[in-house]
């Protein structure tokens, strides 16, 4: 992190450990050989490879054979999806999948792919606190439906899923569960035998390990489709030579940040709460998010009145603290965040929403110096807000919309 700067935007990404620095140097150093090849360079590749994937399964619950090693989390949930449905005997045409409107764009994107390969899918809504109702759920499924796919944590609001209820649904009705658990990793327990899931998407980058890592857990007998065509390395799941370097890393990062989970979750929760006692204190009208829900404890989605929270983020920034927004505004063009639309929340919310999520440098003094700066930085935001007339991020707020 830069000195003299507060970041609060871990659930984007997490600075690498010196654990996932200091395993991945040696391999760096000595030249990244090819974990396919058969001389001594390349066999030590292979054992560094293998060595890994067992950390990374025990973490888990699963078998080293059941862990898949992609390039990050998107292209986790695009094999776990695309690889189902083209694996059906049948072929995707004709096969049902059922996901929910607060999922990560890796998934959604990924469900419409095959939306245009002829696949039917049903998107369940959620309430206002960002859940999915187990009855809807049960209901969604049918004698054609091939996957379910519901994110165990969402990174926006940090809602946390039901996920093993969900999925004994599913299985009871022989549909396949696929779990993004990006956001979860680190900070819940994974087990994928507790949560009954046929398949797991992780992220090294969100644990605190490289970019360019992720892995994707299949349960032994689900069948898949390779969707990355070359070699045979992953069993055949993915092609292409190992980032073995990148790998090691992810499994010194996964495992150091799993050994001290429940400790830092305690006082990561303990700094979340502060955080939204004091702002609710200092600025009365402002909205926490999914408050209702069980959700991670390392974020804060709060929407101030009055405040366009592109307009916000930019006066935190120059005051030295990080965050992000619920919304993203580019070119003059709106892309209004999809959860807060699927909460039902009014345009002032969605509108004015800033996501504030702690990690392993958040510091009370982090959050003291945020709480501080605050209420200055959302009146300095209302003047700009209010001489914005219309912004590129939609109109100001109308004073008749209420949110319950």
């Amino acid at each position: 992190m830069n000195a003299g700067r507060s970041y609060f935007d871990h659930a984007a990404t997490t600075p690498m450990r010196r654990e996932a620095i200091d395993a991945m140097l040696p391999l760096l150093e000595a030249g990244g050989f090819n974990a396919s090849a058969l001389y001594a360079e390349g066999r030590a590749a292979r054992a560094a490879l293998d060595r890994a994937r067992t950390t990374v399964a025990s973490l888990v619950g699963a078998r080293p054979r059941e862990i898949v090693f992609t390039s990050g989390g998107s292209e986790a949930d695009t094999l776990a999806i695309v690889g189902t449905l083209r694996a059906r005997p049948g072929g995707v045409a004709g096969a049902h999948v059922v996901t929910a409107a607060t999922e990560h764009h890796a998934v959604l994107h990924a469900v419409d792919a095959m939306r245009d390969e002829g696949a039917r899918v049903t998107v369940l809504g959620v309430d206002a606190q960002g859940r999915v109702d187990l009855a809807a759920f049960a209901a969604a499924l049918e004698p054609e439906t091939v996957l379910a796919t519901i994110m165990l944590a969402n990174n926006e609001i940090g809602t946390v899923a039901p996920i093993a209820e969900l999925a004994r649904l599913a299985r009871a009705r022989g549909v396949l569960f696929h779990c993004d658990a990006v956001q979860a990793a680190g900070r819940l327990p994974l087990d994928v035998g507790v949560l009954g899931v046929d398949l797991l998407s992780l992220s090294a980058h969100k644990c605190y390990g490289p970019k360019g890592v992720g892995a994707l857990y299949v349960r032994a007998g689900t069948r898949l489709a390779a969707v990355i065509h070359g070699g045979p390395q992953e069993a055949g799941l993915r092609a292409g030579t190992e980032n073995v370097a990148g790998i090691v890393g992810f499994a010194a990062a996964f495992a150091a940040t799993e050994a001290e989970r429940a400790r830092e979750m305690t006082r990561l929760g303990a700094l979340r709460d502060r955080l939204e006692r004091d702002v609710l204190a200092a600025l009365p009208g402002t909205v926490v998010h999914a408050v209702a829900a069980p959700r991670l404890e390392t974020i804060a989605s709060l929407a101030f009145d009055g405040i366009d929270a592109m307009e916000l983020l930019v006066v935190l920034d120059l005051a030295g603290i990080s965050v992000s927004t619920g919304s993203a505004c580019a070119a003059g063009a709106a892309e209004r965040s999809h959860v807060l639309a699927a909460l039902g929340a009014p345009a002032w919310i969605r509108r004015g929403t800033l996501r504030f999520s702690l990690g392993r440098q958040t510091s009370e003094q982090d959050v003291e110096r945020l709480t501080r700066m605050l209420p200055a930085a959302v009146a300095t935001g209302r003047v700009g807000f209010g001489n914005l007339g219309t912004s590129v991020c939609g109109s100001p707020q109308s004073p008749s919309e209420v949110y319950s």
